[in-house]
């Protein structure tokens, strides 16, 4: 008969106020300072391998694949893409220009919903803007006096909405505000649809007749202005980028905490440890105009300068010093007339060859009576039955499926692949040089049958942790042992039940991760 796995409660309480004593004793470890540490790695190691121009250029086509990666957008980008087939709902005629409300899908059911600025009349193609949204909502609504703009100044402009808050209402916050952590184990964000959804958008846009093939821009703020800067880096077709008040260094966003107030769609999943300048690096030497506020309360200036001058020199490097441009702006999170006419100068210039005057260029008209009431934009009269906009995050990355392996041959080309693939992405974090374990047995205490460690070691520079190890006294030796990760502070009381079926004459170790112990 086999025995009962029992623990008195005292016995697991002692070793946890052991636990607590020891920690202050060797000091008092603090995952905010650790995440801040790492961080500022990561930004401080952007643009290392910089050597020259020639390095560079070899070095390009491996840097793209690797954060089409990070995004999620290998098997999509690397497909065969058909026509876009978009459909034309409704079509105003303004004065110098019309508007057409018209959806596509970027795949099947993952529906794209926008308006098209056209220049009347044109009698040849012209360059064309893409103007991605930031998070507000009715987005086409509320930033179309910019794409008008754009009209007005001779461009072909896409207004698209994103799949948070556009006409179809998806989710963004899932990581951040719903608890769906899971997205980090599929390696899904957000980032990775609007991005593929700009692909699109530029794959119409090139076959509108209206439009010059090879002259398109992207711009766009706040949401709009990370997902300008990822979708140049991504898209070579894209001429010219101008991000708005998107733009942060890792370290800012941990040490100074903007990120607590950021979407999952700000980030990528940073396999490779990039930094926003690793990014950015991808646009060079195409024109780049970076635009910020100077009091913005979820981008840093200071960092927005420091990726700036980081991808300067490189724009020096690449003998294209004039392609990048910075644009300080005073007050918060929001467009400025200055930063707005620098953008259309710079679009002017770098797409149509003309350098004109910031007066010449002029400002959006924001006044109420410019403006198109919300239903006039409007694409749709209801969601399409079959959209699959509020369920992307489920399909949009493939899971992985079980390898048919049929040979030890088979099975060892296979294990080798899977251990190089998860070093490369799941684990590259891990540290290159990590210290000497220290390993030493805390703590050694006897109840009933069985016999306890605490057992303490360093699993990276400034971490100590521990394990708890429960070993039945009267097993011959060795002892088969089952090590667990302890899941929550609960289960520091051995009483997990996961493991309360097991049999009482294995040992058994908790170890205790970060944030549990």
């Amino acid at each position: 008969m086999k025995k009962a796995f029992h623990i008195t409660p005292a016995f697991a309480y002692s070793f946890k106020r052991r636990l607590v004593y020891r920690s202050q004793e060797v000091s008092l470890m603090n995952i905010f300072e650790y995440l801040c540490r790492e961080a500022r790695r990561i930004t401080e190691c952007s643009l290392r391998d910089l050597k020259d121009r020639s390095y560079w250029v070899e070095t390009s086509a491996e840097r793209r694949r690797q954060f089409i990666d990070m995004l999620g957008l290998s098997d999509y980008m690397q497909g065969e893409r058909g026509p876009v087939d978009p459909v034309v709902t409704g079509v105003l005629k303004r004065e110098g220009y019309r508007v057409e409300k018209l959806y596509f899908q970027s795949l099947p059911g993952l529906y794209v919903t926008g308006n098209l600025y056209v220049p009347e009349p044109l009698e040849t193609p012209t360059p064309a803007v893409l103007y991605l949204c930031g998070h507000s909502f009715n987005q086409k609504h509320h930033y179309q006096a910019h794409a008008r703009k754009f009209a007005q100044l001779g461009f072909v402009t896409l207004i698209i909405e994103t799949i948070q808050k556009g006409e179809i209402l998806g989710h963004h916050h899932g990581a951040y505000h719903l608890g769906w952590f899971n997205w980090y184990s599929l390696g899904y964000t957000p980032a990775g649809v609007e991005v593929w959804n700009a692909v699109r958008a530029i794959d119409l846009l090139q076959a509108r007749p209206e439009v010059d093939p090879d002259r398109i821009g992207v711009t766009g703020i706040s949401g709009g202005g990370a997902m300008s800067w990822f979708t140049a880096a991504v898209d070579e077709r894209v001429k010219v980028a101008a991000p708005v008040c998107g733009t942060a260094t890792i370290e800012s966003h941990v040490c100074k905490r903007t990120v607590e107030g950021h979407c999952d769609c700000m980030f990528w999943i940073n396999s490779s440890l990039w930094d926003l300048t690793d990014v950015g690096a991808l646009i060079a030497p195409r024109p780049l105009l970076i635009a910020s506020a100077e009091r913005d309360w979820i981008f840093d200036i200071e960092s927005v300068r420091l990726i700036y001058r980081k991808l300067k020199r490189l724009y020096e490097v690449l003998d294209a010093a004039d392609n990048i441009l910075l644009v300080e702006t005073p007050g918060g999170h929001s467009y400025h007339e200055k930063s707005r006419k620098m953008i259309f100068k710079w679009f002017i210039k770098h797409l149509k060859g003309v350098d004109v005057s910031l007066e010449e260029v002029g400002d959006i008209d924001e006044s109420p009576s410019a403006q198109e009431p919300l239903e006039a934009l409007k694409v749709f009269d209801k969601v399409p039955s079959d959209e699959r906009v509020t369920t992307v995050q489920e399909w949009f990355i493939k899971p992985a499926q079980p390898p048919k392996i049929e040979t030890v041959e088979e099975l060892r080309v296979y294990r080798r692949r899977l251990v190089e693939t998860l070093m490369e992405k799941t684990f590259n974090a891990f540290p290159r040089n990590p210290p000497d374990l220290e390993v030493e047995v805390e703590l050694t205490q006897e109840s009933g049958d069985w016999l306890g460690y605490l057992i303490g070691f360093t699993s990276e520079e400034g971490w100590r942790l521990h394990i708890q190890v429960l070993k039945p006294l009267k097993s011959p030796e060795p002892v088969p042992i089952l090590v667990f990760p302890a899941r929550s502070a609960r289960t520091l009381n051995f009483g997990d039940g996961l493991v309360r079926g097991l049999d009482a004459a294995w040992a058994r170790a908790f170890v205790e991760l970060r944030g549990i112990g």
